[in-house]
């Protein structure tokens, strides 16, 4: 298979980390991006600021390459936007690795070729197909692996607490958002109005924040936080305590809103249904029973789930409760670790039964909240040198992640993954909690 590229499907920060490692392993590789754009997922939370501080979301292979640009590094210490991560990086990275990234290009399936998933004849010696959906048509791309950075943006968990849309949320769409409000672009939509927030992870609290100004300059607005769990417990973090201070200092802002009376909390409440009151407002009940009425609009924080769909064909070994590759599962548990207690991981862990496929990024941490960037450029680091024959290098560990200051440990966690998950799920769907 000598002369085939690797295909990365997601121009986003995991999969242009790949393909900066690759390129400069000298291997053929070929970026698919389904935007028009680079970082297309992370220029839709453009207006929330990340966690993590540009120390720790500048690639090592990946400013290689974009020195022989005259890229400016930002400041180590500055924690940017989603916009400013997107312009100031991501989109310069793809400038500079060039024709390797295709934009407009949706990834509608992959499989062995001329084998589905059940032939084992002859299978280990076709390459892999991509099927690709373009402007232009439809076309096959023959690859000699693939590596799935697609990430998770594009599926939010639903309201409903058991997994599925609540009854009555499909219909209710027009009042149901499951992204962070941008109040310089929606501030009409949700001022003067009572708003419940649903989640309990870190997402979940920078609406709270955002929500709960709004609520201090515009009268008649309020704040209903639906939690999940029994109690709030440690859903503010670690405080000071923190080694990713932004993260802390969210959950600091997080805690004086609600202990200032700007947020009611709503504890034990799982989704049912999603009624339309007498008013034409929202009633929304849980499976017990209990309603909240009056609601104007919804904010569904509740985490992220992977689009599996187009890799049926593909032999994957996942876990069955978090969705993530088997070997990696027991170590990112959210019932168990934080995103500070996660071991550092890469191509062993991340290897299935199909040859040459991987899941990298945040798609590989399936229903996990966990995810820090960090992780993501190890995982690309690791996976490019086994693809490239370096089985030395894609062994070796070469990454330390912050501690949060209260998360890890079995028992920390009393939601579900699908609640957004404790102290480190990550903000509008950004990969860097």
């Amino acid at each position: 298979m000598g002369g085939l590229p690797v295909v990365v499907v997601g121009a986003g920060p995991a999969g242009l980390s790949a393909a900066a490692h690759l390129a400069e392993r000298g291997e053929r590789v070929l970026v698919l991006e389904a935007g028009d754009r680079a970082g297309a997922a992370v220029a839709q939370w453009n207006h929330v600021r990340l966690f993590s501080r540009w120390s720790e979301l500048v690639d090592p292979a990946a400013e290689r390459l974009l020195a022989g640009t005259g890229w400016a590094r930002p400041a180590d210490d500055a924690c940017p936007t989603g916009a400013e991560w997107a312009d100031l990086y991501l989109t310069p990275l793809a400038d500079a690795l060039g024709d390797r990234v295709r934009f407009g290009a949706r990834v509608a399936g992959v499989a062995r070729r001329g084998r589905d998933r059940v032939v084992d004849a002859g299978r280990e010696d076709e390459p892999l197909t991509v099927h690709v959906r373009t402007a232009g048509g439809e076309e096959r791309i023959i690859a000699r692996a693939v590596i799935d950075a697609s990430g998770t943006f594009g599926s939010p968990n639903p309201l409903g607490g058991d997994g599925l849309s609540a009854l009555g949320e499909q219909a209710a769409a027009a009042r149901i958002t499951y992204r962070v409000p941008d109040l310089a672009a929606q501030r009409s939509r949700y001022a003067g109005r009572r708003i419940a927030v649903a989640g309990s992870g870190h997402s979940a609290l920078t609406a709270l924040v955002v929500l709960a100004e709004l609520a201090e300059q515009e009268p008649g607005t309020e704040v209903v936080w639906l939690v999940r769990r029994g109690a709030v417990g440690n859903a503010f973090g670690g405080g000071e305590s923190d080694q990713l201070p932004a993260r802390g200092a969210l959950g600091s802002r997080a805690r004086e809103a609600a202990e200032a009376g700007h947020v009611k909390t709503v504890t034990g409440f799982r989704t049912a249904a999603v009624h339309r009151g007498e008013d034409g407002r929202l009633v929304l009940e849980s499976f017990d029973g209990h309603r909240v009425e009056e609601v104007d609009e919804v904010v569904v924080l509740t985490g992220f789930r992977p689009d599996l769909s187009w890799l049926s064909e593909l032999r994957l070994d996942l876990d069955p409760v978090l969705q993530a590759p088997a070997r990696l599962a027991p170590l990112i548990d959210p019932n168990v670790h934080s995103c500070g207690t996660v071991s550092p991981h890469g191509e062993n862990e991340l290897r299935h039964p199909e040859p040459g496929v991987y899941l990298v990024g945040m798609k590989s941490y399936g229903r996990a909240p966990t995810f820090l960037s960090l992780t993501g450029c190890e995982q690309a680091r690791s996976v490019a040198a086994a693809l490239a024959g370096d089985h030395e290098a894609a062994a070796r560990v070469e990454l330390v992640l912050p501690e949060t200051g209260v998360c890890g440990g079995a028992g920390v966690f009393d939601a579900p993954p699908e609640d957004g998950g404790g102290c480190c799920a990550a903000p509008a769907g950004t990969t860097t909690a």
